[in-house]
């Protein structure tokens, strides 16, 4: 079938935008793990409450710019940016040295989710959703696992892509793949119908889910140009 144009839908780069629309949702909140806009206040206040958050530019894709941030059991902190990880004494000296990183772009802070995995390293989904003459239609629904080191999953930082069923079957159990396929074709159904009557003209989505290691649904976010 012929989607109605090759990517030339409206286009939203700002995560920030269609996090508020899908959080406008009680349906779609609960799936959407707490976020807010970075600063060093915000951040070390999410610090407290979640252990663990993830900093990531509010335009960007690919992974590129994506802050892992942990609180040690020590008192300590560390930040990890690619394969490197910094520790810290306080929170202020890694305050400081993140701000070389975050000052030149706006970044959002999400708390962090500890992923089921798949020989101990993390898989996430994409959903590829575009709307077609007759509707919206599924393109593919894939994992994408981590290469070694690394806690992003995105193809392009070498992440190993997979059938969803295969990485649902390999991280969860054969009995979970029917039931978390279906519970994510659901939710793409009802963010499409919300970001669509908030942004009207989109057509190309792709949606990136995680599931953690109880077995819930997480939106860590939507774009409109997914590659």
């Amino acid at each position: 079938m012929v989607a109605l144009a090759n990517h030339s839908g409206r286009q939203l780069a700002s995560k920030w935008a269609k996090t508020e629309a899908l959080l406008s949702h009680p349906g779609l909140a609960s799936h959407i793990p707490p976020t807010s806009k970075y600063s060093p206040q915000q951040l070390q206040h999410m610090l407290n409450a979640h252990g663990m958050v993830v900093i990531k530019p509010i335009v960007g894709s690919g992974g590129s710019g994506v802050i892992k941030v942990t609180r040690t059991s020590d008192g300590g902190y560390s930040f990890t940016h690619r394969e490197r990880t910094s520790r810290y004494t306080s929170f202020d000296a890694m305050a400081g040295a993140l701000r070389s990183r975050t000052s030149k772009r706006n970044y959002l802070i999400q708390k962090g989710i500890s992923l089921a995995t798949v020989n101990g390293k993390p898989i996430d989904y994409r959903v590829k959703y575009v709307k077609t003459f007759k509707g919206w239609e599924y393109r593919s629904l894939v994992g994408r696992i981590a290469r070694p080191g690394l806690f992003v999953t995105n193809l392009s930082q070498g992440g190993r892509m997979v059938l969803a069923g295969e990485g649902i079957r390999s991280s969860l159990g054969a009995s979970q793949v029917r039931s978390k396929k279906s519970k994510m074709r659901e939710i793409t159904v009802l963010a499409t119908r919300v970001l669509e009557q908030r942004f009207p003209g989109i057509s190309h989505l792709g949606f990136d889910y995680g599931i953690d290691r109880r077995g819930k649904i997480w939106i860590f976010e939507v774009n409109t140009r997914p590659h």
